[in-house]
């Protein structure tokens, strides 16, 4: 990592995500000088109520209600920035930087678009700190994915880990950061997580989740139906590469038209795997070992599936003292420090951008 310069120490900075599960904010502290960290605070996730969550779904694409779910969004992540102090005890004046992602309503690189809603001014403003967010649209409007950013963090947080390795994080799309011995990064997004299996057992249950993997578990995955899924044009595309949320749902909608619940539960798990699986054709070298972060790792269908096909160790991050649920919050925090300091966020080999790319917008209290 990069070397800081003189005078530029470690500073308390917090960071905020909320993915494309739609679940919540999860919101996290720590101590950094944007090329390590030294200290952990607490973290907390603000769980989404249905009606909300309902009403951020229906912005995906940029329609809906947009302006008045981007500030109920920013309030409920001012509300998360308030109870993380609370929880830390700490002032607002110990903090130096919010890093805020905001939720990601539209994403097509190819375009050149990407689109988070979050009022980054209007949480400085109700926060009382400085703020960045608007993290992702530098890099794709040098040409880069956009997607995605936490690789830089993940690498700070491997020292001292047998490499090659492979840090997963299974939000609503699964992405994968390759990590080689010597330090080099390659990103990008494997394929579907939790998204269409949340979608599926709220059709079909009634549950925003399939709560401990229990209806894929009860049924068996249907081979024809996967092969449809399996037929996507995304797997073929050489990385870096990245999806939006709502990428396979049309494809999905298809495949599993006339599958029963547990049957379609089955086969989206096994969707979801074997593409975190097919991953492995882009790597230069398979890994040591993966470690998986995010909401897809308390499934444990989906962590079954994937360790029977990846073959090698596989573990969730916090068996390794990582926090799995807060990491990408904590790379947000991580993120908005270099984004202060100049520092890049994205590399030729996580989001293809033809450069190392700083990024974000600050936003002064």
């Amino acid at each position: 990592m990069e070397s800081q310069a003189k005078g530029e120490g470690a500073v308390w900075a917090i960071g905020m995500m909320s993915g494309t599960s739609c679940d919540g904010v999860d919101a996290a502290l720590i101590h950094t000088d944007g090329s390590s960290i030294d200290d952990f605070g607490p973290t907390l996730t603000l769980p989404y109520d249905g009606a909300f969550r309902a009403r951020v779904q229906s912005c995906f694409g940029g329609k809906g209600p947009v302006a008045a779910v981007e500030r109920e969004l920013t309030e409920r992540h001012a509300e998360a920035v308030r109870q993380l102090l609370s929880l830390a005890k700490r002032e607002k004046s110990e903090i130096a930087i919010v890093g805020f992602h905001g939720q990601t309503i539209h994403h097509a690189p190819a375009r050149r678009q990407t689109v988070q809603i979050g009022d980054g001014g209007l949480l400085a403003k109700l926060t009382g700190i400085d703020v960045v967010n608007d993290f992702r649209s530098a890099d794709v409007q040098a040409g880069g994915q956009g997607a995605p950013l936490a690789p830089v963090y993940h690498l700070a947080r491997a020292q001292g880990f047998p490499k090659p390795l492979a840090v997963l994080n299974l939000g609503g799309v699964g992405n994968v950061t390759w990590i080689s011995e010597d330090g080099a990064l390659l990103a990008f997004d494997t394929g579907p997580a939790n998204a269409l299996l949340d979608d599926w057992a709220l059709r079909h249950t009634g549950k925003p989740v399939d709560v401990g993997g229990a209806l894929a578990a009860s049924g068996q995955a249907s081979s024809a139906a996967l092969a449809k899924l399996k037929s996507d044009p995304y797997f073929a595309l050489p990385a870096p590469k990245s999806l939006d949320r709502q990428d396979f749902k049309a494809l999905a909608d298809a495949a599993l038209g006339g599958l029963g619940p547990a049957e379609g539960a089955a086969t989206l798990v096994a969707f979801t795997a074997w593409s975190v699986a097919e991953s492995l054709r882009q790597f230069p070298e398979a890994p040591r070992e993966w470690l998986v972060c995010g909401g897809g790792r308390h499934n444990p269908a989906i962590m079954r599936a994937l360790r029977a096909l990846l073959r090698c160790p596989v573990r969730a991050a916090d068996e390794v003292g990582w926090n799995g649920d807060a990491l990408e919050a904590q790379a947000f925090a991580f993120m908005a420090v270099r984004s202060l300091r100049g520092l890049p966020l994205s590399f030729p080999g996580t989001t293809g951008v033809p450069k190392p790319m700083p990024g974000g917008r600050l936003h002064r209290a």
